[in-house]
């Protein structure tokens, strides 16, 4: 199912054959993402009122969602998604309702919400992981690639900006616990209908390739570095607004707007990085990327005011989604065959476990250095990040081979099409 067009759009992306109900199914699947942490943060606060416990719950709940990602995603580049994805979303949506009923009334036990709480994190179906490696088997043109990862990218980062506003309302009319079984429904109703779909490939299970070769292992490094290096200085740099606010004196209800330009400027970068043909390599945009990132946050703390600091913060997004994009792409571009979920999922960890040091490094630096340090610190982390990925490894070349597609069985409807017509997958 390749397009080739002379100048890809993003409609071009949408008209892919079986793309768009592929898409949708996943969006709505991973908008339950989007609604989850704050569901459980104040459902588990409501039933135990204590922030320490819920602290806790949530932790072990990040934790396990995040670490064990490439587990899972090596589940389904080994089984296939049809076969891996819905015993992960049945289990996860399971747990979700049980800790939904646990959290319903006060009084809950501690340690049982920890618990349905982590293992729920450890079922977690790696949805983006896995459409991303679906847009790879479905799009041959590597610049239609690009924009369909751009388009992913920022579909994503709009859900989890409206993920909160839809708990929100939803608390208007509901219990707190109500919002985690709207997230165990959207996960599994989305899970359903994105594994049913024609464009996912055959449910028979691919030959153990043996494991990771060390040149691909080597060829994931960059793009896992510089995704860590984003995660750890946006996290912070979400608290050093926050501290930047409140040491000027100005109103703290303020700083969701400057996030919000964070956010927009990010939207507005990944739309942008996938529209234009680039003529570098992945590995090379990356970097730039990253540099651009770091240059910007890292002199953001000598802004005069709110307000310059917010059209900083909004030249700062836009090299975020171009950057978490290359990364995807880069991922893609040197994992193994048979590899690529689990190549985009070390990328989803590395970003996510950044952020949640990057949070905690922030907040045990504010108040010790001054906050254009601690902004200087932010920089120079993805700045280090970018030096990582211009650092040439030996033998990288022999990973990046010629694509052989069908990453996932050779009983998919394209394979058997261009098998037939001669043509390599």
């Amino acid at each position: 199912m390749s397009t080739h067009l002379s100048r890809p759009s993003y409609a071009a992306v949408l008209r892919v054959p079986l793309a768009r109900r592929a898409f949708t199914a996943a969006l709505i699947a991973r908008l339950s993402y989007g609604t989850v942490a704050l569901a459980v943060l104040l459902s588990v606060t409501r039933a135990t009122g204590s922030y320490a416990v819920s602290g806790i719950v949530m932790s072990l709940f990040g934790a396990t969602t995040v670490l064990l990602m490439p587990v899972r995603a090596a589940l389904i580049d080994r089984h296939g998604p049809r076969r891996a994805l819905l015993p992960m979303s049945a289990l996860y949506g399971t747990l979700l309702c049980a800790l939904a009923a646990l959290t319903w009334h006060p009084g809950a036990p501690a340690p049982l919400l920890a618990l349905s709480a982590g293992l729920a994190g450890a079922c977690a179906p790696p949805l983006g992981p896995t459409m991303r490696a679906l847009w790879s088997e479905l799009v041959t043109d590597r610049e239609l690639l690009q924009r369909a990862y751009s388009l992913d990218g920022v579909a994503e980062e709009l859900l989890f900006v409206s993920g909160p506003v839809l708990i929100g309302a939803l608390m208007g009319v509901a219990p707190p616990a109500a919002g985690i079984l709207l997230s165990a429904f959207l996960n599994t109703a989305g899970t359903c209908a994105f594994v049913t779909s024609p464009a996912l490939p055959g449910s028979r299970p691919r030959p153990a390739s043996g494991g990771p070769r060390p040149a691909a292992v080597r060829g994931l490094l960059p793009p896992v570095a510089a995704a860590l290096g984003v995660g750890l200085a946006l996290s912070g740099v979400e608290l050093l607004v926050m501290a930047f606010a409140t040491e000027r004196s100005y109103d703290t209800a303020l700083v969701p707007w400057v996030l919000g330009a964070l956010s927009a400027g990010s939207a507005l970068g990944g739309l942008v990085n996938g529209a234009v043909r680039w003529r570098t390599t992945a590995r090379a945009r990356l970097g730039r990327c990253a540099a651009g990132l770091g240059l910007v946050l890292a002199p953001a703390g000598l802004a005069p005011g709110l307000w310059t600091l917010t059209g900083v913060m909004a030249l700062a997004g836009a090299f975020i989604a171009p950057a978490l994009t290359t990364a995807y792409l880069l991922a893609d571009e040197t994992a193994p065959e048979g590899s690529r979920t689990q190549a985009g999922a070390w990328v989803n960890m590395a970003v996510n476990a950044g952020s949640s040091g990057g949070a905690i490094a922030a907040g045990s630096l504010i108040g010790r250095l001054p906050l254009p340090a601690c902004f200087a610190l932010a920089g120079g982390t993805v700045l280090c990040a970018a030096a990582a990925v211009a650092v040439k490894a030996p033998s990288l070349r022999a990973v990046v081979r010629p694509r052989v597609r069908g990453g996932w069985s050779r009983s998919s409807p394209r394979a058997q099409a261009q098998e037939a017509q001669g043509r390599p997958r």
